[in-house]
């Protein structure tokens, strides 16, 4: 399938403002984005904590607001993620963390008009049974997607690499957790980077798993930098994804390798907007 500028797929994009444009503040980055023709924005968790003060979470929406663009996917504070943490679904010990980020999430995407949330799983922790971890990560879970479910909204789970102590690597990992749910409104975050990095085939994913993605991001590899920078097929990879009925948004989250603007030469400007 060819988009309109003779890319083998139409798929839209959205971009990651928590790793590209970093040569600015959070705030000043959905103006750049606008600026270098992108229509659509997704964020990690854009706060220093779990419960920002609501003059902060104001700033941040107004941010976006300002900008003229859409906010297309909040990530739940997932701790300290400099320090390594990558979430706290499963952390047994910091529920009221989570609660608090969820109702923050919930109320940043019904002004914003967001409707994906990405619930990074969160390490194995010592001295905690990981039976026990998956558990609370299945309550948690099963108590966002109901608050998610009333603003027709889903949750993204989504395998990581890097992290040994992140216990969801693959596809078929957090497939697994799906299955465990059995909830339509949680569904696979398919990131061709981190599935990549940890062995998985990815024409293999995308044949078995396309129905059950709720989202896609890319980044090339080996380096995590811009396609073109590395051995991934990404164009190919977005081809079948589209022509398996995947019709979601491509999030770009990739390391610039150089200035962000730069490192987005393998994008047509008319590519990057609705």
């Amino acid at each position: 399938m060819t988009g309109p500028a003779g890319e083998r797929h139409s798929l839209p994009y959205t971009a990651n403002l928590s790793i590209l444009f970093t040569e600015l503040p959070l705030l000043e980055r959905a103006q750049a984005a606008r600026a270098a023709g992108f229509t659509k924005v997704e964020y990690w968790w854009p706060f220093e904590s779990a419960d920002p003060s609501g003059a902060e979470v104001d700033r941040f929406a107004r941010s976006v607001e300002q900008a003229g663009v859409q906010l297309t996917g909040l990530n739940f504070y997932a701790g300290d993620m400099a320090a390594g943490e990558r979430g706290l679904v499963s952390w047994v010990g910091r529920e009221a963390e989570f609660a608090t980020s969820l109702t923050v999430a919930l109320g940043l995407a019904e002004r914003l008009g967001c409707r994906s949330f990405n619930a990074l799983y969160g390490n194995r922790i010592d001295g905690v049974a990981p039976s026990e971890q998956d558990d609370l990560a299945r309550t948690h879970l099963a108590t966002a997607a109901k608050a998610a479910e009333g603003i027709g909204a889903q949750l993204v789970l989504e395998p990581l690499s890097g992290t040994p102590a992140y216990p969801l690597k693959t596809a078929a990992d957090a497939v697994a957790v799906l299955d465990e749910l059995g909830l339509d409104n949680v569904r696979l975050l398919a990131d061709l980077y981190h599935l990549a990095v940890n062995g998985d085939d990815l024409d293999t994913v995308i044949v078995r798993h396309t129905p059950r993605t709720g989202h896609v991001q890319i980044a090339d590899a080996p380096g995590r930098h811009q396609p073109g920078t590395g051995e991934l097929d990404l164009e190919g990879h977005l081809e079948k994804l589209q022509a398996a009925g995947y019709a979601g948004e491509v999030g770009i989250e990739y390391k610039p390798d150089g200035s962000t603007v730069d490192s987005l030469a393998w994008l047509p400007y008319e590519r990057r907007g609705h």
